[in-house]
C-alpha cells in the first residue's frame, strides 16, 4: 500500500504551487546545498513563496525530505536479477550502491535507523529484492534483515566515505599520507604499506566486500557448492 496521501485543500485562495514543484525545488536545494541546509523556511525563499504555502503541501521537514527521497529512488530502475539467489542479492546490493553513489545526499538522509520504513512503497524494491533472495536461501525472516542491514551499512559507509574524500583538497590530502615513516618494529605492516595505502584504498572493493558477507550470512547450499 502506497504511503502518498492525498494533499489536504483548506479554505481561501487556491495555491498556485504544486507538490511537484515543491519537491524539484527542495532537490535543487540539497543538491546545491547538502540536505543539512534544507528547511522549508529557506526553500520558501528559494521558490519566492511563503511558508504556508508549502505547508498546504507537506507537514514537516522531514516529510518533505521522503517526498525528495521518493521523487529520486523511484525513478532508479531495477537491474536484470538473476535467478540465483545469491546472485541476485549481489546485484541489488550494488545496484544500491550505484544509485546512492549518484546522489549522496540520498543516502546520507537514508543513514537513520527507520527512515526507509518511512518511504513508499516503489522505493524499496530492492530492499524486498534483498530480503526475498535471503529468505529463498534458506534465511529466517530476522536472519533476512540481519543480512540487508550488514549490506546497507557497507552501501552507506562506503557511498558517503567516497563522496566525502572527493571534495578534499590537494592540499587536505596531502596531509594523510597513508602511513608513512611508521615504526616497523610495532607496525610492520602498516610501515610495509606505507605511502601505498590511499592508492589501495581507492580501488573498487564493493562487490567484493557484498560476496564476503553474502558467503558469511546466508546458509551454504546443501552440495557445498
Amino acid at each position: 500500500m502506497s504511503r502518498a496521501q492525498p494533499e489536504t485543500r483548506r479554505r481561501g485562495r487556491p495555491s498556485t504551487t504544486s507538490r511537484a514543484e515543491i519537491v524539484a525545488a527542495a532537490r535543487r536545494l540539497i543538491e546545491d546545498e547538502g540536505a543539512e541546509r534544507l528547511t522549508l523556511r529557506r526553500l520558501a525563499t528559494a521558490m519566492g513563496v511563503g511558508p504556508s504555502t508549502l505547508y498546504r503541501h507537506v507537514r514537516d521537514r522531514e516529510d518533505l525530505l521522503v517526498l525528495v527521497l521518493d521523487d529520486f529512488l523511484q525513478q532508479v530502475p531495477l537491474p536484470d536479477l538473476p535467478r540465483a539467489p545469491r546472485e541476485r542479492v549481489v546485484v541489488a546490493a550494488v545496484a544500491m550502491r550505484d544509485a546512492l553513489a549518484s546522489r549522496p545526499w540520498a543516502a546520507d538522509v537514508l543513514a537513520v535507523d527507520g527512515f526507509l520504513g518511512r518511504l513508499d512503497d516503489a522505493s524499496v524494491r530492492l530492499v524486498e529484492v534483498v530480503l526475498a533472495a535471503a529468505v529463498e536461501a534458506g534465511c529466517s525472516s530476522e536472519q533476512a534483515v540481519d543480512l540487508f542491514r550488514a549490506l546497507w551499512s557497507h552501501c552507506v559507509g562506503e557511498v558517503l566515505i567516497r563522496a566525502r574524500s572527493r571534495t578534499t583538497t590537494r592540499e587536505e590530502r596531502a596531509r594523510y599520507p597513508g602511513f608513512a615513516s611508521r615504526d616497523p618494529r610495532l607496525l610492520p605492516r602498516l610501515a610495509e604499506i606505507g605511502t601505498r595505502w590511499p592508492h589501495i584504498a581507492a580501488r573498487d572493493t564493493y562487490a567484493a566486500g557484498v560476496r564476503a558477507l553474502v558467503d558469511g550470512m546466508l546458509p551454504r547450499p546443501a552440495d557445498g557448492a
